[in-house]
């Protein structure tokens, strides 16, 4: 089917209790990976690249390979731009065909993030193409901060209802624990606050930096009200791994198809595992299709998005 909305996605798994994998592509064989995955577990997928994947692979590069995919596949497939620090890029992707959007200010401050936050949204859902942003900070380097330092980050419940009341966001990465690129799963996160946020707010709930968190915890902030889990430092692990091992096995290896396969294949099963957790198995038939005619690039082009 062609490419869908996280917002029907979302709001089905905060219904049911169960939360969306958004999974990290930075090339074909890792979005191929995803995808097969979802199929395989019957589940609603979200393909995301992050602004640096698509400086590496390329915006419309990378957009092009997953609507291939979507539409050769029979479960709902969304593709999400993962943390665009700026409102160009973040046009930039709605252009290429991105059936999502997140704007990440989390290093500004409350004000600023939240105007240009709404910038994004106005420009966004004048071609009803949902946003993510961020409030509070999950950090990038989990070797170079305290406990401490972390609570400073952390999102707060009256903040949170200020900030989505203010851009009128369509879903909310909050920081509650989890930092981005841990390779171990030692992340402690704060159940508690994901409840309190999820009473103060009706959009759905983020958690970013996932590859770090214990599966029981994962389990207990879906409970709590998380929706959407991202996941990229533990797939990006698996897929390099599998190459390692091959490339040393073999150092008489130079045909890319002997290793790039089997990485895809050792990330299949990771995806696999990760939807499991989330809850997400086999609920591929309850989203609803998105318009077809809001999914085009050509369709983006035309639209008038900002004034």
């Amino acid at each position: 089917m062609p490419l869908v909305s996280t917002k029907d996605m979302l709001l089905d798994a905060q219904r049911k209790g169960y939360a969306i994998g958004a999974f990290n592509a930075n090339n074909l064989e890792m979005a191929q990976g995803i995808v097969r995955a979802a199929e395989l577990e019957e589940a609603p997928v979200i393909v995301q690249v992050s602004q640096g994947g698509a400086e590496h692979a390329g915006v419309e590069e990378m957009a092009a390979i997953v609507q291939v995919l979507a539409k050769k596949t029979r479960i709902p497939v969304a593709l999400h731009l993962d943390h665009g620090v700026d409102f160009v890029y973040n046009l930039r992707c709605l252009r290429a065909g991105f059936t999502s959007l997140m704007y990440d200010g989390s290093q500004l401050s409350f004000d600023e993030n939240a105007r240009i936050t709404r910038e994004v949204v106005r420009a966004a859902h004048a071609v009803n193409v949902p946003v993510e942003a961020e409030l509070g900070m999950v950090p990038r380097d989990p070797h170079s901060i305290t406990p401490e330092e972390l609570k400073k980050y952390m999102t707060t419940p009256e903040e949170a209802k200020r900030f989505v009341e203010l851009t009128k966001v369509d879903a909310l990465a909050v920081a509650v624990g989890s930092m981005h690129k841990m390779k171990v799963k030692q992340a402690v996160l704060d159940i508690e606050r994901i409840k309190a946020i999820r009473q103060a707010v009706s959009v759905p709930l983020v958690l970013h930096g996932a590859s770090g968190v214990p599966d029981e915890a994962v389990q207990a902030a879906i409970e709590a009200g998380i929706s959407k889990i991202n996941v990229h430092t533990q797939l990006a692990k698996s897929f390099t791994e599998k190459i390692r091992e091959i490339l040393t096995q073999d150092l008489n290896v130079v045909d890319i198809r002997k290793y790039l396969h089997q990485a895809r294949e050792a990330l299949m099963e990771e995806v696999r595992a990760k939807i499991r957790l989330f809850g997400a198995s086999g609920h591929a038939s309850g989203i609803s299709p998105f318009d077809e005619t809001m999914i085009e690039p050509e369709e983006y082009v035309k639209q008038e998005i900002v004034e």
